[in-house]
């Protein structure tokens, strides 16, 4: 009886220990299993070699999130249409932890629904394949991607968040490299290398036909010419020349110096601070801005009188042109009748003149 007590409570511990681990084991990966993820999905028209399930989703080298899944788009969508019909693209499902972020996808821009992701698309947010290393293995990169190269057409709504694909590295070299191999490939090497025989048989035969004596003549003749045209020169003409023109220049010197330090000139800077500082003087004098005062102030009168009077003022100058013609009349009367003036009307003629 107490043997199989024994193995009751073995069996007991047994169970009680299991039990626990499974409860450690759920706690301890609750925090991961638990925590907010949000789904992305992209499309590749390239081979995603290297690529796998569980491989890292980064932003800019930090992981953020895995792949989850890799399949085909036909399998997914445009069930509708025949096979023939479908597009033949890679589907790639990722899920992002928004917390390596800094919240909900606030390193690269807000991705909680498919408004806010379009915005950052413009902005050139893309998904690509990155190599790593020499391994042959390959991770998922999100970054944004200057300028945005084209996206893929689709016609169909993607069940989560859409973020288009750009073209790998590798896929871009790889394509220049074929690109320039078939160009290499198309060119017709023959031809070129026998354009090039003949171009240089041609050179050949142009410099060939050159007469190297002839013109070797003519240079020496050219040469002799040159040095007899120097012979003939008038240097010592020319020499005279020179030294007159250095002996008017020494003059011309001399007396530019004689100028300068004639006392006028050098007074001529103290006469100049002297008439500055009069006008200085002058202008600082307290009675100098009295007077402009007084004159401003009779200025304004002036302009209120010939403003506020015009019409007076033009009878008071007809009044005085009819004074000035009156007494240019008396005037004129005084000196052909000087007594009228004195005695007023002329005497009367003598009875006799009667």
């Amino acid at each position: 009886m107490s043997l199989k007590a024994n193995y009751f409570k073995l069996g007991l511990f047994v169970v009680g220990a299991i039990v626990a681990g499974v409860i450690v084991i759920i706690v301890i990966g609750s925090g991961r299993w638990l925590q907010p993820r949000l789904a992305v999905e992209t499309y590749f028209n390239e081979s995603v070699q290297g690529l796998d399930v569980g491989s890292k989703l980064k932003y800019r080298g930090v992981v953020i999130g895995e792949v989850t899944r890799i399949g085909f788009t036909y399998n997914k969508y445009q069930l509708d249409r025949p096979m023939q019909q479908r597009s033949r693209l890679v589907l790639v499902e990722a899920q992002i932890q928004p917390k390596l972020l800094g919240g909900r996808a606030a390193g690269a821009g807000d991705l909680s629904d498919q408004k806010t992701a379009d915005l950052e698309i413009e902005r050139g947010l893309r998904m690509r394949l990155a190599p790593q290393g020499i391994t042959g293995t390959s991770y998922l990169e999100i970054d944004y991607v200057d300028p945005p190269p084209p996206t893929i057409t689709i016609d169909w709504i993607p069940s989560s968040i859409y973020i288009p694909s750009a073209p790998s590295t590798v896929t871009t070299v790889v394509n220049a490299a074929v690109d320039l191999l078939t160009r290499l490939h198309n060119m017709d090497f023959e031809a070129v290398i026998i354009n090039l025989n003949r171009l240089l048989v041609n050179t050949n035969d142009k410099v060939a036909g050159v007469d190297t004596k002839a013109i070797s003549q003519r240079a020496d003749r050219v040469l002799a010419k040159m040095e007899t045209t120097l012979d003939s020169l008038a240097t010592k003409q020319l020499s005279d020349k020179g030294v007159a023109l250095l002996n008017e220049l020494r003059e011309t010197n001399a007396e530019l110096r004689k100028t300068l330090s004639s006392p006028a000139l050098q007074k001529l800077p103290d006469d100049a601070a002297a008439a500055v500082a009069r006008v200085r003087a002058i202008l600082d004098d307290p009675n100098v801005n009295a007077s402009l005062s007084n004159l401003s102030q009779t200025l304004t009168r002036i302009n209120r009188i010939v403003g506020g009077g015009e019409s007076d003022l033009t009878i008071t100058f007809d009044n005085l042109r009819q004074i000035t013609d009156n007494l240019r009349d008396l005037t004129e009367e005084t000196k052909r009748y000087p007594a009228n003036v004195i005695f007023g009307q002329p005497p009367k003629p003598p009875e006799s003149i009667r």
